[in-house]
């Protein structure tokens, strides 16, 4: 480690000791927030102290620290669509409440909407989005299937690639830029049907959030915005099931306790019945007999609760597309699978009340497979990505004004970017060298949220990260008309080329009322995965590929500004936010491009770009109806 990396690691120390100084003058109330029916932990609960004018949320395990003077308080905790819980307490040591909270969405009443921790004019982060998943599943969608995706697609400053397609293009970046995250597990393709539908199921899904700007420095490695999602844990309590039935899927879901209150599990999948349905219409005399298409995909998760300070999260995800093309008349049949399989160990450790900390080992990988037969003659196209990866994160609450957060992270890449072979009889078509690649991606960073006065709120964070290309890779040098004329061979493990470079993040929010404020942002994101695309839609044949020798990191500077404001007693929340991204080293093939067995990072183009705009949001929450306008 250098003395660059030296000197980071001890300003963070330093600020973290400076930010400790009132621990002698207060005590920690800390604990985990649940859903009384079920013990499912529920992230982004709010905790609000009326007579401070300080709060602060639950984590995405539930878990919250706060510390206040040695005094008898208030303690509000509240969640949209859960009663409210008041508690009175005498603080004068530590103390561990855990609180369960009731669904209250069936009782209009006693919703909460008009605690200040909930509002959107108070909450700190900017160019946030979460959506309830019952909010997702009332909304209408294409032959009845609830998509994730679809929904997201209906706010501002989202946009979709074409009619029916499930592309994300967040404020003017491409469907690669958009970091997507199943429970810590990064996922490359998210989308089945060629894009028209997303692989999340809802019946499985906990929360949503969509950050489109001033993301907070633990999240990292793309330009234009990050989708957060968190599966349900399984009930605890009792045994429950869903079975669902579409025009096009059908979907089940079971949850049950394993040991109640201390351990659940959670299962749910669904499967397409596209090819049964379309098989009576077509005879086994049909020159088309045996087409057909179908997609699949199946959540699970288990967690345990080991102690006060322990708990165990497993989670899985496995979906695959398979699409099968037929026609006897000219002795022509193709096949093309592909899916993702994603998996994810997390340890939650409290230390104290005041430290929590979180490990996580995670695999995951993409496969992409194109076959194709005529006669005698048979080609395939592979490609995909596999990662393997750890990272601990810790949350530390060293006294009522700062929240921080701190982490590191490895990951090791294999990447197939184009396998291209074929055959012709005894003819072998191989690729010219080998395509796979390797690579090491590293980072470590720090935030801290900072309520500097009762209407001055800071996120201030900083990332470092590092991509390390790695052996065994053959450099070849070539003349002017692409022959190659030397080679450098590299070993396993060894660098090729480095890329590293810091990650300034910095927010602010500014309240002139309790219903109005002002937010801004200024970020800098670094993106060492790209992924290349020769179509306008996100079809499965794009590549994902590294930063080489050839290939540098995408890089992009990213500054909003909004007001937001609520109206009729927090019945109806508003915002105006502008946005201005400048990117540099965009990525996509050179013009009239096809699949060969040349290395395809010798086909890539690089450019630059720019996106601005302005976003205009309107959300009714609560009364006879409900919805948004953007």
């Amino acid at each position: 480690m250098n003395m660059k990396k030296h000197r980071l690691i001890l300003t963070m120390l330093l600020f973290a000791c400076m930010s400790m100084q009132s621990l002698a003058q207060s005590y920690t109330l800390s604990g985990y927030v649940k859903e009384e029916s079920s013990g499912e932990l529920l992230i982004g609960a709010g905790i609000y102290i009326p007579q401070l004018k300080n709060g602060i949320t639950t984590n995405n395990y539930g878990y919250y620290a706060i510390n206040i003077p040695s005094d008898t308080l208030d303690v509000i905790f509240s969640m949209v669509g859960y009663k409210k819980q008041v508690f009175r307490i005498a603080l004068k040591k530590d103390i561990t409440l855990n609180v369960d909270l009731k669904s209250g969405a069936a009782i209009q009443e006693i919703i909460v909407t008009d605690d200040r921790i909930d509002k959107i004019a108070d909450d700190p982060q900017m160019s946030v989005i979460r959506i309830p998943i019952e909010q997702i599943k009332q909304i209408p969608m294409l032959f009845g299937e609830k998509d994730v995706l679809k929904a997201i697609q209906l706010m501002p400053g989202v946009q979709k690639g074409s009619e029916g397609n499930a592309g994300l293009y967040v404020r003017g970046g491409g469907p690669d830029q958009n970091l997507i995250i199943l429970d810590d597990a990064p996922v490359y393709n998210a989308f089945h049907l060629f894009g028209f539908f997303s692989l999340f199921n809802g019946d499985a899904l906990k929360s949503i959030d969509l950050y489109k700007g001033g993301f907070p420095a633990r999240f990292g490695g793309r330009l234009s915005s990050v989708l957060e999602m968190n599966m349900k844990d399984g009930n605890k309590q009792e045994p429950k099931a869903d079975v669902g039935i579409g025009l096009l899927s059908s979907r089940f879901t079971v949850e049950a306790p394993i040991i109640k209150n201390k351990s659940s599990f959670l299962i749910s999948g669904r499967r397409t019945y596209i090819d049964a349905l379309l098989k009576p219409f077509v005879s086994k005399e049909s020159s088309f007999y045996g087409s057909g298409y179908y997609f699949y995909d199946l959540n699970a998760k288990f967690n345990h609760r080991f102690s006060k300070k322990d708990r165990l999260f497993v989670s899985s995800y496995f979906g695959r597309d398979v699409f099968d093309f037929a026609n006897s008349k000219r002795s022509f049949s193709t096949s093309v699978p592909w899916g993702n399989a994603t998996g994810s160990i997390r340890w939650n450790h409290v230390f104290g009340p005041r430290l929590f900390s979180n490990t996580t080992i995670v695999v995951n990988d993409y496969r992409f497979q194109f076959n194709a037969t005529q006669e005698r003659f048979n080609i395939s196209l592979r490609s995909g990505i596999r990662d393997v990866g750890i990272k601990s994160d810790f949350d530390f609450y060293p006294n009522a004004k700062h929240r921080i957060k701190t982490g590191v992270l490895v990951t090791h890449h294999r990447f197939l970017p184009n396998v291209f072979s074929g055959s012709q009889d005894s003819v072998q078509f191989k690729p010219n060298g080998q395509n796979e690649k390797y690579a090491l991606e590293k980072a470590i960073y720090f935030q801290d949220d900072w309520q500097a006065t009762e209407k001055l709120q800071f996120n201030l964070g900083i990332r470092w990260s590092q991509f390390t290309q790695l052996g065994p890779f053959t450099k070849y040098t070539t003349d002017v008309n692409g022959n190659r004329i030397d080679s450098i061979r590299y070993q396993k493990n060894r660098r090729v080329i480095s890329y590293q470079g810091f990650e300034p993040r910095l927010s602010a929010r500014y309240l002139f009322s309790d219903q109005f404020s002002f937010k801004s942002s200024i970020s800098r994101n670094i993106q060492y995965i790209h992924l290349v695309s020769n179509a306008g839609s996100t079809l499965p044949t794009d590549l994902w590929v590294p930063s080489t020798y050839l290939v540098k990191p995408q890089i992009s500077w990213l500054a909003t500004m909004g007001l937001f404001r609520n109206f009729s007693d927090n019945q109806f929340e508003t915002s105006i936010e502008l946005y201005y991204k400048d990117m540099q080293q965009q990525i996509e093939y050179r013009e009239g491009y096809t699949p060969s067995l040349s290395d395809p990072e010798t086909e890539f183009v690089f450019g630059r770009g720019w996106s601005y705009g302005a976003e205009f949001f309107i959300n009714k929450v609560r009364g006879l109806t409900s919805g948004w306008l953007g």
